[in-house]
């Protein structure tokens, strides 16, 4: 018996899995509704723009439990018999974003160090038509043509198998992008160089405001 309570598993399970241009998944509604409004308020009051390891913030109340939830080896069970893969032994490196600079979004892959990718938003509207909304793509140098685009709105959820062609962005964006990733890596020792590396980074935002 599953022991996710806040993650809606038949809706991870009913997405849809796309082949083309790689291997990807976008629900929608995997939030259930009766735990939003908790995890709208207990989401962090985090001032600094881009990503922060759960390590740099403070987790509370219904917003931990679903974080809690996102890394646990249930969750990554249902995710990995989606992709055919063992996520389960993978570590896992969990990443907090709430305010979106203008360079943010750039047309990359992903390292070879990861295995999958999973976006969880939670902004409750998105009136930008293209700006900040992420997309599917087929090479790293250009926005358009797209295979999928995804709203990040509340409860919406994006994940991918890391490949050598899973080009994915969005066009510049600057303000409130509520976002959860979780990035399931090959080894223990590259998750913990990538919280270093994190760590690092957003020291030297502080002290260049960058």
């Amino acid at each position: 018996m599953s022991a996710l309570s806040i993650i809606n598993v038949d809706a991870v399970r009913a997405a849809p899995l796309a082949h083309d241009p790689y291997r990807y998944v976008l629900g929608e509604q995997v939030l259930r509704p009766e735990a939003i409004d908790e995890i709208k308020r207990d989401f962090p009051a985090i001032a600094k723009p881009g990503y922060l390891t759960v390590d740099e913030v403070r987790l509370t109340g219904r917003f931990k439990d679903l974080i809690d939830e996102l890394e646990s080896d249930d969750f990554s069970r249902v995710l990995g018999e989606k992709f055919g893969v063992d996520l389960v032994s993978c570590p896992r490196l969990t990443t907090i974003m709430r305010r979106s600079q203008p360079k943010y979004g750039a047309i990359h892959t992903d390292g070879p160090s990861k295995v999958l990718t999973l976006l969880v938003y939670m902004n409750d509207a998105w009136d930008a038509p293209e700006a900040g909304r992420l997309r599917v793509l087929y090479d790293g140098e250009r926005y358009e043509p797209y295979a999928v685009e995804v709203p990040p709105t509340m409860g919406t959820m994006f994940a991918f198998l890391r490949a050598d062609n899973s080009w994915h962005g969005h066009r510049p964006f600057e303000g409130e992008r509520r976002v959860v990733q979780v990035a399931w890596v090959k080894d223990a020792a590259e998750l913990e160089r990538k919280r270093k590396r994190n760590r690092t980074a957003q020291f030297l935002k502080g002290i260049f405001g960058r």
